[in-house]
């Protein structure tokens, strides 16, 4: 596919505001469309001539990973110290440190740049469609193929997929906070405003990216990517995503190191200046000891780490929206979802209708349902597409055959909405007069009917007691009624209930188990009635911490809830609201809380929770708020996810432990010997082979085996745990390089050449042999065995850290020939090394003050320009999307979503 023509002059486009004022008809007239769509050959002209509704781009991107290679302070140090050296005349150092560059630099853009294509691959799997009228017919196209004069149907949940003049609405309203910043909803109505109106005011109009809170509309399309509002300020902020905990963590990391080696290198440089060292000399061996404290590999490292996991998660059908989530999804602590299709089949069917008086039916009862859906059931066939899954189970039922919907015409209808939580229509049957029909949940319903009979509150208890779900009923005439309203929801006579079943999915209890051993804490937040929540955990066997009602959530404060929170199990009769306090408030008690959602109800959840979790079948709003999306909804493949991402973060620490602290030990030893020796311990360029060698064998690191104590609970960076681990385990390797210094001399007299020699095979020895013991807080090899792998890299590399000074290379690289003697020497000095670091390590962890966990990470607070991101995915397109000229007023809002305060 060829790069996007984007022509910015079309006649075809309409400023939003000048449609405003527009009657609908001349909107459609100046758009050269009508009320009966487009054709396909006319959209395909268009598509062709204004480019893809798009304003991102999935598309991996070759140079741009190459890019971010050397975003890393610790290879602009490489680039710095290689400059220095060949400006300096050193071209042997600059020669290591180079092919350094290029081993970390490859490694790190093939694996990004696999792993990119992998998460390519998974977005081009996940479609989003819109329901357009084109040649008089509806259909689903792709929203990205979407074009200036299509009309589009929304519905309740459905995300705006272009800025659209609206044609007819149904008690419509729209969350518009994602461009106004307003947390209330704005009313919308076809009826023209006055010219000149600003953004906020034009109610005739839907934008882009917004949110349709309740009821629906059609509409024609105005202007589509970045010529629509939310796409000027989507391009406006650029691809940049918001950093995770994750790569802070990296990057504090990162400038601890730098701090380490500027103080180093400065004092090195000093000491040896003043020991009248010659400048060259003494600059660059500096340079090569602040190069070799860092550990360079590390963004190779966690670049292949976080390849191997998306690779990993793909296999189990999981898209991860940005690499650095699955860290985030390790975090999960606690997981807060819906039952449905999770501890549930999700597969609803329909099972009875029980009347509640004599004079109804069964058959009339379903009638009545049926009646009472927000389907077009006008035409000779209604299909269950798009409709909610009680009203798909109802449509889809046998008796549902035997509707007629000739004999019935709906006059008006009021949608279902999370707050009356009920559907209302206004129908004429031939020959009888109008009747009001109210479906939705119980309770809602019944307080519209009056005092409920025993008989009638035992019949529905007793279907809550067996786990069902029900819809009631309720009916009065409304002769002479043309239109409704909210306000006509009163004087009902219940008809009955609606009964269905959504049986516990078999595999359930094994997930929950699962989860449960990685220390997760499942909790349930429903819209159900709580008797069917506690039936399905009790089949389930799950131990209840208690239930919390909505309405006992409402009257809570917030210390109250938090506290009550973290014990209860069940949150069931939860408004979206409630949802998201919940969250926020488990979020404030300490813990990193997952959110799955698949619902409308579920986004503002999913925006607050640590990751939020969806589904390839959600509603389009549960998945553009989501972080990671399931293509089978299935708790087991969640535990996958959580897996994979402790795995990660434990074999990226698993490289900075051992980095740093055998890291920082060669370099203190190198840098006192260097004050102490009428000559360096070390050349500059064997410090950096050194290196290289050593980081070459921790590239095994992100295939290792990981101990199952590491999964159980969630891992933080923790700077100060870091520090110490390299304060304690450094000064062991440099005690063991001083012993080499003194046999060195002592023994053997050795001259400069057979000295460095003998430091570089003990140095290389014992720093990769060194991984087995710090890689585990086992006993290594007999409790935890490294992957093959990683044993074949390390004996590798030991192998041929040995042979190069004995080699012919030896003496070009600054090394003479070592007696035999010496390798008997170094075979003890390393046994006793090992045994000395194990003992080291089991006292280290078992301090009580290492057995604390670590600080969990502060709550994450989300800027504007985070929810604008996730929202532009859904109108992505594998290809480079050109911007078109950027108004001032949208860089303007712009700039306001990047300045905005941060939201918890």
């Amino acid at each position: 596919m060829t790069e996007l023509n984007v022509k910015e002059r079309s006649p075809l486009q309409l400023p939003i505001a000048g449609a405003a004022s527009l009657s609908a008809a001349q909107t459609l007239e100046r758009l050269g469309s009508s009320p009966d769509g487009l054709s396909e050959d006319e959209a395909a002209a268009r598509l062709e001539s204004l480019g893809p509704n798009a304003v991102r781009t999935h598309r991996a991107n070759a140079l741009a990973v190459l890019g971010r290679q050397f975003a890393s302070p610790i290879l602009i140090l490489l680039i710095v110290t290689a400059g220095l050296s060949l400006f300096l005349g050193d071209a042997t150092n600059s020669i290591v440190i180079g092919v350094i560059l290029l081993v970390s630099v490859g490694l790190g853009f093939t694996n990004e740049y696999r792993a990119e294509r992998a998460s390519e691959a998974l977005h081009s799997r996940v479609t989003h469609k819109a329901a357009v009228q084109r040649e008089g017919t509806t259909r689903e196209v792709d929203v990205t193929a979407l074009v200036p004069g299509d009309v589009v149907h929304l519905s309740l949940g459905a995300i705006v997929p272009a800025d659209i003049r609206l044609l007819t609405t149904n008690n419509l309203l729209c969350d518009e906070s994602i461009l106004t910043g307003e947390s209330q909803p704005a009313t919308k109505d076809p009826a023209p405003v006055p010219a000149g109106a600003p953004l906020a005011d034009l109610a005739s109009c839907a934008f882009m990216g917004t949110v349709v809170q309740s009821g629906g509309c059609s509409g024609v399309v105005v202007a589509t990517g970045g010529r629509a509002e939310f796409g000027r300020i989507a391009l406006g902020l650029g691809e940049r995503q918001p950093q995770t905990e994750f790569q802070l963590g990296l990057k504090r990391f990162s400038f601890l190191l730098l701090q380490v080696a500027v103080v180093l290198t400065s004092l090195i440089f000093v000491a040896n200046l003043l020991l009248q060292r010659p400048l060259l000399e003494s600059l660059l061996f500096s340079l090569a000891i602040a190069v070799g404290i860092t550990p360079q590999l590390l963004p190779a490292v966690v670049s292949t780490s976080l390849a191997t996991g998306t690779r990993q998660l793909a296999k189990r059908r999981v898209l991860v929206k940005r690499l650095v989530c699955i860290e985030d999804l390790g975090d999960m602590d606690i997981l807060v979802t819906d039952k449905t299709g999770t501890l549930t089949e999700g597969k609803i069917s329909f099972t009875a209708a029980l009347p509640a008086t004599p004079d109804v039916s069964a058959g009339s009862l379903l009638t009545l349902g049926l009646l009472a859906t927000e389907a077009n059931y006008s035409g000779t066939k209604v299909s269950s597409a798009g409709q909610n899954p009680l009203d798909a189970a109802l449509w889809e039922s046998p008796g549902a055959a035997a509707f007629e919907p000739a004999r019935f015409e709906r006059l008006d209808l009021v949608s279902f909405d999370h707050q009356r939580r009920r559907t209302t229509v206004l129908v004429r049957e031939l020959g009888a007069p109008a009747q009001l029909v109210t479906k939705g949940a119980p309770e809602d319903v019944l307080a519209l009917c009056g005092p409920t009979p025993p008989a009638v509150q035992a019949l529905l208890d007793e279907q809550f007691d067996a786990g069902s779900r029900v819809v009631a009923v309720a009916t009065r005439p409304a002769p002479g009624l043309a239109t409704l309203a909210p306000a006509d929801e009163r004087g009902l006579s219940l008809a009955g209930f609606l009964v269905f079943l959504d049986r516990p999915k078999t595999n359930a209890r094994q997930s929950l188990d699962r989860l449960e051993a990685l220390g997760i804490a499942v909790k349930i937040a429903t819209g159900d009635n709580p008797k069917v929540a506690e039936k399905v955990c009790a089949d389930l066997d799950v131990v209840s911490g208690g239930t919390l009602t909505g309405a006992q959530v409402e009257g809570m404060s917030d210390d109250d809830l938090a506290a009550a929170a973290r014990t209860a199990t069940i949150f069931a009769r939860v408004s979206p609201e409630q949802k998201a306090r919940i969250i926020a408030l488990l979020r404030l008690s300490g813990g990193s809380v997952g959110f799955m959602g698949d619902g409308v109800n579920d986004a503002l959840a999913l925006h607050k929770a640590d990751i939020g979790i969806s589904v390839d079948t959600a509603t389009d709003v549960a998945k553009d708020a989501a972080d990671v999306v399931l293509l089978d909804k299935d708790l087991g493949v969640l535990a996958d996810g959580v897996m994979e991402g402790r795995r990660i973060f434990a074999n990226t620490i698993k490289y900075v432990l051992m980095g740093t602290s055998s890291n920082f030990g060669n370099m203190f030893s190198a840098a006192a010997a260097s004050v102490v020796l009428s000559f360096l311990p070390m050349l500059p360029g064997q410090i950096l082979l050194n290196n290289l060698l050593y980081d070459s064998g921790q590239l095994a690191i992100p295939g290792d085996r990981v101990d199952k104590e590491q999964l159980r609970a969630p891992s933080h960076w923790d700077i100060a745990f870091i520090r110490r681990f390299m304060l304690l385990f450094g000064p062991i390797s440099s005690l063991f390089d001083f012993a080499t210094f003194a046999l060195m001399l002592f023994v053997f007299t050795a001259v400069p050449g057979e000295f460095r020699a003998g430091w570089f095979i003990e140095s290389i020895s014992t720093q990769t042999l060194i991984i087995f013991a710090i890689r585990t807080r086992r006993v290594p090899f007999l409790r935890s065995r490294p992957s093959a792998g990683l044993i074949a890299a390390s004996l590798g590399v030991v192998a041929l850290g040995i042979f190069l000074p004995l080699s012919p290379l030896g003496g070009l690289l600054g090394f003479d020939p070592l007696p035999v003697p010496f390798f008997l020497a170094l075979l003890g000095m390393v046994v006793v090394y090992l045994v000395l670091v194990e003992l080291a390590k089991q006292w280290f962890f078992a301090r009580d003050a290492q057995q604390l966990p670590a600080p969990p990470p502060p709550v994450r607070r989300r800027h504007a320009t985070h929810h604008i991101a996730r929202r532009a995915f859904r109108f992505s397109i594998p290809v480079k999307v050109p911007p078109p000229a950027v108004p001032p007023a949208s860089r303007r809002r712009a700039r306001r979503a990047q300045r905005e305060p941060a939201r918890p």
